[in-house]
């Protein structure tokens, strides 16, 4: 799906003269690309996920979301086809792991054996085969994190969104699962909406990094294209003088021109 965004304004009411989240965001997120949002801290990447979700609803502006295979068609809401994927997992401790991704079907109304013969396949998907019927609680924070993937997953979404989701995990579990998140997105061909603080996390998963500008009234600043060949080998990108340079346009952007308006 793509999703066009035009003119979105996102003012926060304090009671006051209100705060100005967003300022005239407007861009196009195109269908079946994984784009990362980055920008300092405050900047309202994860409003700007929220409003495109339809969990927030923006001041002003609008939100298309089209099917490019049938432009035509109308438009979907904000949030009609899309799963939102939280830091904070939120997965159901009295649940075990096939029944936490079987969540979203179940309310969806899919019977019982269609539900959790596609939750098999999205734990094998994740690598946690052989842990369908282990409690959450006994699984470690990777896992728990492939578990909610594949949660968000199974209800086939066409745009998932995706709020810092790798962020809490050491490195070694956080590289692994970026790894596995590249290859599951591109099985599934979904329009991938992702905010991070991780520049290298951003060059290495994304097809465009969107980055924003410090807030109040944050907007788009620069818009990267990540033209590396997939797949993509980290090891092998340490010392690809394009992944090099698009790392430090990146970087630039955040610590040089991000950093003097902020001083």
């Amino acid at each position: 799906m793509d999703i066009f965004v035009d003119n979105l304004v996102q003012v926060w009411d304090d009671g006051g003269d209100g705060i100005v989240a967003l300022d005239g965001i407007s861009h196009q997120f195109r269908s079946s690309k994984l784009t990362c949002l980055l920008g300092p801290s405050g900047c309202g990447k994860s409003t700007l996920v929220q409003v495109v979700g339809g969990i927030e609803k923006a001041t002003s502006g609008t939100i298309r979301i089209v099917d490019p295979a049938n432009p035509s068609a109308p438009s979907a809401r904000p949030g009609q086809r899309s799963v939102m994927m939280w830091q904070n997992l939120n997965l159901f401790p009295w649940r075990n792991v096939i029944d936490n991704v079987t969540f979203g079907p179940e309310m969806l109304g899919v019977g019982k054996d269609a539900r959790y013969e596609r939750a098999r396949e999205l734990i094998a998907l994740v690598g946690l085969k052989h842990f369908e019927l282990k409690q959450c609680s006994q699984l470690s924070g990777g896992m728990r994190q492939r578990v909610a993937l594949a949660r968000a997953l199974a209800a086939d979404p066409e745009v998932l969104l995706m709020d810092e989701p790798l962020s809490a995990l050491d490195a070694l579990t956080r590289a692994t699962l970026q790894d596995e998140l590249i290859r599951i997105v591109a099985s599934t061909g979904a329009t991938v909406l992702m905010v991070t603080h991780d520049v290298d996390e951003a060059v290495l998963l994304s097809d465009r990094v969107v980055m924003m500008t410090n807030g109040p009234a944050a907007t788009i600043g620069d818009v990267l294209e990540v033209d590396l060949p997939r797949p993509r080998e980290r090891l092998a990108l340490v010392s690809n003088a394009r992944y090099v340079h698009l790392r430090a346009r990146v970087l630039e952007f955040l610590y040089h021109r991000q950093a003097k308006k902020a001083a």
